[in-house]
């Protein structure tokens, strides 16, 4: 499997429509019914407009995690935000969204969690979710023809950002907006954040943490690296009863998952294992020597095994020693 590769349970129906919106293609693999693979059919396309893009802001494999859509709204902000926006939609699934933007200024670009909120002006919002397939491409010299699954481009001030297969591409209305975000519990990344919201759902909950961090209502902005990470570090089992946790636990597991996230906004790659533990400068550490427990065998700060399982429907992984 190569780093294009995306492994998940669903129906084939469904895999494929997601797939193809998002410029893959899916196939078949030996294994339990219905486990199928998106296939990199897509990748010279990327390699021919990738001297020509600034970034792909979400180029992570799999779900992107917060600190990925914050990045994403940093520089999108950045490209964007003051300029009256030429919005299209070449692919043809938000066509009447994009024609009622179309010329309109930017005024704010704003992130919670997994979620995106374009806010422009006469009070337009447009909201996008990435999901698993969704991608970002953003040029700023002359950007290519549109050419494939391409939900919608944005260009201003010379930049411009395209959007391929996001779970959700939509115009919202601030009631909408409103009822959206309080679906949503605190993102540590934001100011705004308040953890003892995250805390009394905890603390009264008999589910796994493990799985509360995975659930966006509890916690936003969390995805499975983190989550494995962030556990480790606090020697918290995945399995342990959220109600389990002391409030020292706690407060100890936001301030890791707050700085996890922010280390991963300002270096635009997920990176938890300290130089020490590394025993090399972390900017010299290859992909799979980034984490201490995620999609490892032995633990990376004993050198104990490490354990992997399916928890609420994705992969965990802990230490049978630091995570006993």
């Amino acid at each position: 499997m190569n780093a294009f590769d995306h492994r998940f349970i669903a129906s084939p129906a469904v895999i494929a429509d997601r797939a193809a919106d998002a410029g893959l293609r899916a196939l078949p693999c030996f294994g339990p019914p219905h486990r199928w693979v998106a296939h990199p059919t897509f990748a010279t396309n990327i390699l021919a407009t990738k001297r020509r893009a600034v970034d792909h802001s979400s180029a992570e494999v799999g779900m992107p995690e917060g600190h990925t859509i914050h990045r994403a709204a940093k520089r999108h902000a950045e490209l964007l935000v003051g300029v009256s926006v030429h919005t299209e939609s070449p692919q043809g699934r938000f066509v009447e969204g994009a024609a009622a933007l179309d010329g309109r200024r930017l005024l704010e670009v704003d992130a919670h969690g997994k979620h995106l909120f374009y806010r422009f002006e006469d009070a337009l919002v447009l909201h996008v979710h990435l999901g698993l397939f969704g991608r970002f491409a953003i040029f700023t010299k002359d950007a290519p023809e549109p050419r494939g699954a391409l939900r919608l481009r944005m260009q201003g001030g010379g930049a411009t950002v395209d959007l391929r297969g996001p779970t959700a591409c939509e115009l919202m209305d601030d009631d909408e907006e409103m009822r959206l975000l309080a679906r949503l519990g605190p993102d540590p990344l934001r100011a705004d954040a308040d953890p003892e919201q995250a805390w009394r759902r905890i603390h009264q909950s008999r589910r796994a943490i493990g799985a509360l961090l995975m659930d966006q209502s509890v916690m936003a902005g969390v995805g499975n690296v983190y989550r494995a990470e962030a556990l480790h570090v606090e020697r918290i089992h995945p399995e342990r009863e959220g109600r389990s946790l002391t409030k020292v636990e706690f407060d100890l597991l936001w301030q890791t998952i707050s700085t996890m996230l922010r280390d991963g906004m300002r270096a635009g790659r997920i990176i938890t294992v300290t130089a020490e533990d590394a025993g090399k400068p972390r900017s010299r550490l290859k992909r799979g020597e980034r984490t201490y427990v995620y999609k490892q065998s032995a633990c990376r700060s004993c050198g104990g095994q490490v354990t992997a399982w399916d928890m609420a429907g994705r992969r965990a992984w802990a230490c049978t020693s630091c995570q006993d």
